[in-house]
């Protein structure tokens, strides 16, 4: 077979995968649907299913207590106000504002992310443009294959979404597959789905996308930054995230960097997302309602907040997995304040950001919207067809691995800041440059570009008892390929710690495992003397150095600037 009938047996294959996919999706729930059993969840009788439709391993309570019958009748009462208001749109500004901030009732909320998005007007002046995007993505999406698995995972425990091909995963695999098209210079990143989904709950599809279409590319939103390859927003986002925090909570700030905490490990899906999943469901729809008025300064905002609001806790957490998993497992399970409390919160800290001048991060990059004019349809290339991976890096994901280690390098010079070393060399031909422990961002578009993924090149994080026990050392490497470090003993060489999807076909990181291989960059100072001036050995490069450390007695006096007084919490 020559290369090209090779080629175009390779796309003929890519064509009938779509084609089965889009059929089953059109199917739905006919009988004649075969659905593997795995992909149903079963329904227990013992789940509580609360009024957004998720479910709870929790019986029902047997009575309602006093605050929810409250809660009950106030939202009642601001259903009325809210119907006046939106038969009067647009309202005064003062007044939409103290309004969303108080809550947009649930059974309101649809007509309300209609107003604020804009989104009858889009469907108005768009006429036609949603059918046809979804009638190409149906004969030339290259996305297709990606998107039906994440559709498959997102909100399975939520009652729209439970059944497979239900009308919402339906609806869900549409849109994406739709918008893929419509914006052929983003296509399809993984987070969108979590996007699509909040809005599906809410609206009905062609509404959906145009929603979607808002948040994207308008530059209130603008989170075509975040998804597009390289994301320069995310990387905009973390460092301002940054500055702020060492600016107005110095003390908390002092304890991630002590721990090796760094704001991509917490901080990615509150900002691709908006919080969801990481807060309670019905705190990150009131976020969202915020998000929709006033725009990504919230999300910063809100990032600061939840920091502030649970300080002390996180204060007493002495290493970077209690941290992490407080702040990405616990804080969705039990957030701690009711929604009224963290918005009020926010609200504060938002004042106060604007007070201090801090609450606009640096102006956006073009790279962060579309360049390529939207609704234009652009053929795939012969790669996307067939769905081949890369094996290189784009100059865009060079630039990311660029930003993320020297964020890493800037925060090993800030534990240098509150601690003071003493060295002296000593040759042991077992060390290991920790100087760079490379952390490798490629979060990508889709499978045909590359995939969701961070690694590092084969650098090895070792202590001196660690480099005695092979097994104990920390190695993670390219999923790709495995690059052998020269320095590196034989037994050491080919050990790496890798996380693939139980997938071969799509053979991709999702965004949680990702975070997993990120959390294992750790520097660790391994104690020598149990003095109160503790003396800390670090290997470096075949040698090691012995650092005589004590905490400045001054960084304990700091006060951050968000303090009660200051924020009045």
């Amino acid at each position: 077979m020559t290369d090209g009938e090779q080629q175009e047996a390779l796309v003929k294959r890519a064509e009938d995968e779509r084609e089965d996919i889009f059929r089953r999706y059109e199917l739905g729930l006919d009988p004649s649907n075969v659905v593997d059993s795995w992909e149903n969840p079963t329904f227990e009788i013992y789940h509580r299913t609360d009024k957004y439709g998720f479910m709870h391993d929790s019986r029902l309570p047997t009575t309602r207590d006093a605050q929810e019958v409250h809660r009950t009748k106030i939202e009642l009462e601001r259903d009325k106000k809210w119907m006046k208001m939106l038969n009067q749109w647009p309202p005064p500004q003062d007044k939409l504002h103290k309004r969303v901030y108080k809550g947009i009732p649930d059974r309101v909320r649809m007509v309300a992310w209609n107003k604020l998005l804009n989104v009858q007007h889009s469907i108005d002046s768009n006429a036609g443009v949603y059918p046809r995007m979804l009638q190409l993505a149906r004969k030339y999406s290259t996305e297709t294959r990606q998107i039906d698995a994440d559709v498959n995972r997102q909100f399975r425990d939520n009652l729209a979404f439970r059944e497979r091909y239900s009308v919402k995963q339906c609806s869900l695999f549409n849109v994406l597959n739709a918008y893929s098209i419509y914006n052929s210079e983003l296509g399809y990143c993984q987070g969108m789905a979590c996007v699509a989904g909040v809005l599906l709950l809410y609206l009905n599809e062609e509404e959906a996308f145009w929603a979607l279409n808002s948040l994207i590319t308008d530059q209130k939103y603008g989170m075509h930054g975040l998804f597009i390859e390289g994301f320069p927003k995310l990387t905009r986002f973390i460092d301002h995230h940054d500055r702020i925090m060492s600016k107005i909570m110095r003390k908390l700030h002092k304890h991630f960097t002590k721990h090796n905490v760094d704001a991509l490990l917490y901080a990615i899906k509150w900002f691709f997302v908006v919080f969801v999943e990481r807060v309670p469901f019905s705190l990150s729809l009131r976020v969202w309602d915020i998000f929709m008025l006033d725009g990504d300064r919230v999300i910063l905002s809100m990032a600061i907040t939840i920091l502030y609001l649970h300080k002390d806790e996180l204060l007493r957490l002495k290493d970077m997995d209690a941290i992490i998993e407080y702040l990405q497992v616990k804080l969705h399970k039990n957030f701690g304040y009711s929604d009224d409390d963290a918005v009020q919160a926010l609200e504060r800290v938002m004042k106060k950001l604007k007070d201090l001048k801090l609450d606009v991060p640096p102006p956006a990059k073009s790279n962060e919207f579309p360049t390529r004019k939207l609704g234009v349809f652009v053929e795939a290339d012969m790669e996307k067809k067939i769905g081949r991976r890369r094996n290189d890096y784009t100059d865009a994901e060079k630039q990311v691995i660029t930003d993320v280690i020297s964020r890493q390098e800037q925060n090993a010079i800030e534990v240098q800041s509150t601690v003071s070393y003493e060295t002296s060399e000593c040759a042991t031909g077992d060390g290991y440059s920790m100087k760079t422990f490379e952390s490798i961002t490629s979060l990508a578009t889709s499978p045909a570009n590359s995939s969701y993924s961070l690694y590092s090149n084969g650098f090895v994080v070792t202590t001196i008892d660690s480099a005695q026990d092979p097994a104990r050392s920390q190695s993670i490497h390219n999923l790709s390929y495995l690059q052998s470090h020269p320095a590196l003993p034989n037994g050491l060489q080919h050990m790496r710690h890798s996380f693939s999807s139980d997938s071969d076909s799509r053979n991709r990181l999702d965004l949680d495992q990702a975070l997993e291989v990120l959390q294992r960059q750790q520097l660790p100072l391994h104690p020598k003397t149990p003095s109160s001036q503790m003396v800390y050995s670090v290997q470096n490069g075949g040698g090691c150095r012995h650092m005589d450390g004590h905490r400045d007695a001054a960084d304990d006096d700091d006060d951050d600037a968000l303090s009660v007084e200051n924020t009045r919490l």
